[in-house]
């Protein structure tokens, strides 16, 4: 019994010793690999029994599809969530504050602000009907969200229809947050023995002052898509690797460009696929390619290769149609990246077709066209002193000694000449 009882101290003091709270830090854009991040950590959370999951959270916005699979994944959530806006300087803006209202505690650090969270579709005008059907989802998203958590409705739609944005003060004033906290300790302490209300009904006790807190880390993978999934980067895999295909394509054999090329196609249409992407615009880049082979070829004196700078620039800039600025391609991005490509392209497809029409000058080849003497008669054959050497030879048509003949073709070790005059 005494040994029974040991062990039961000893596992309770192993339990104690684990990681009370476990926190993330989200400082992206919201997007699928967030939402992925965020139900990976709930899962490690409730997998623990930690008493709570702590969200730093610093975004610019992101995607509504996944700011609504987030917030379903929080208020859902068996284990108690705190989102904290943090550092001093950040902001939880658009996404970021449906984010922050669906937590069971909200705070945020002393210099940040939350809040216009209106929906915006870029690259097209919506008819007022459906512009007021996205206006009055979101809206019911956010007064569905604010009344579960027993926050200020009214105030909290304002953010959505107006657009309205609010400093930490002003959000703990008008009841849209629980706390402000200038750092995590400080925060645990804060919130300790709230009553929390739960989304299911039930009421929950959060101790947490004075808990051990374990980050807990994005996955290399995570972390590779998550740095994917900026417009801008997606952007350039797609362009670079276009234009090592296009090397490859000129350069048959080259293999390295082939295989860079293809890696980086591969690795921009994934990102592409997950970010809202107008894949009409991926034709106005592969048109850009195009026209910079045709400038080679036809040597417009710039105009088709202007044409094809502009078709890239304009094809960035509609790739992805983004709901806030983050979430697209920059101009400077698009004009920097282009510029260059379709000058590298046109040079490298000059060169090409220059090779191609220049006459081949070495080997059997290079002999067609070379003007020689006839050293005996040729009735047809005979002997010619053609580019310093003897050649047996054979004439199309008679050829007396010491006429000059030029080199028609190549059979075998004969030439087939004919008279030069």
């Amino acid at each position: 019994m005494k040994r029974m009882f040991i062990l039961a101290a000893v596992f309770a003091l192993a339990a104690n010793a684990r990681a009370a709270v476990l926190q993330i830090v989200v400082d992206d854009m919201i997007h699928p690999i967030s939402d992925e991040f965020i139900g990976r950590a709930l899962a490690e959370a409730q997998r623990t029994h930690a008493d709570a999951l702590l969200i730093e959270l610093q975004t610019p916005g992101g995607l509504i599809e996944s700011t609504r699979s987030i917030v379903e994944k929080i208020m859902t959530s068996k284990v108690p969530v705190i989102v904290y806006v943090a550092p001093a300087g950040s902001r939880a803006a658009s996404a970021g504050f449906f984010i922050v209202e669906a937590a069971d505690v909200a705070a945020m650090a002393p210099g940040t602000n939350t809040g216009a969270a209106h929906p915006v579709t870029m690259g097209k005008e919506m008819d007022p009907i459906m512009k007021t059907k996205l206006e009055n989802d979101a809206a019911a998203f956010m007064r569905t969200v604010a009344a579960k958590r027993g926050r200020n409705v009214a105030v909290a739609e304002s953010a959505v229809r107006e657009s309205k944005s609010f400093t930490e003060q002003e959000a703990l004033q008008q009841k849209l947050i629980d706390v402000i906290a200038a750092d995590v300790p400080s925060l645990l302490r804060a919130v300790d023995g709230r009553t929390l209300r739960r989304y299911d009904g039930t009421s929950a006790v959060l101790r947490v002052a004075g808990k051990p807190v374990e980050k807990y880390e994005m996955t290399l993978k995570e972390r590779i898509l998550s740095t994917l999934m900026d417009p801008n980067l997606a952007f350039l895999l797609f362009a670079l690797g276009g234009l090592a295909i296009f090397a490859e394509l000129n350069h048959p054999g080259a293999v390295l460009p082939g295989v860079v090329g293809t890696i980086s196609i591969l690795l921009a249409l994934f990102a592409l696929n997950l970010l809202p992407t107008r894949y009409a615009a991926l034709a106005l880049l592969l048109a850009a390619f195009a026209l910079f082979a045709l400038e080679a070829k036809f040597a417009t004196h710039g105009v088709l290769g202007i044409g094809g700078i502009i078709c890239m620039i304009f094809g960035a800039l509609f790739l992805v149609d983004g709901p806030i600025p983050e979430m697209r391609v920059k101009f400077v991005t698009a004009a920097v990246v282009s510029v260059p490509i379709g000058l590298i392209a046109i040079f490298l497809m000059t060169l090409v077709l220059r090779a191609r029409r220049n006459r081949v000058v070495t080997g059997q080849e290079g002999m067609i066209g070379e003007i020689g003497v006839a050293r005996t008669p040729l009735e047809p054959g005979g002997k010619v002193f053609v580019h310093g050497e003897l050649w047996n030879a054979v004439a199309r048509k008679p050829v007396v000694e010491g006429m000059r003949v030029r080199v028609a073709g190549v059979e075998g070790l004969h030439l087939l000449v004919e008279p030069a005059e």
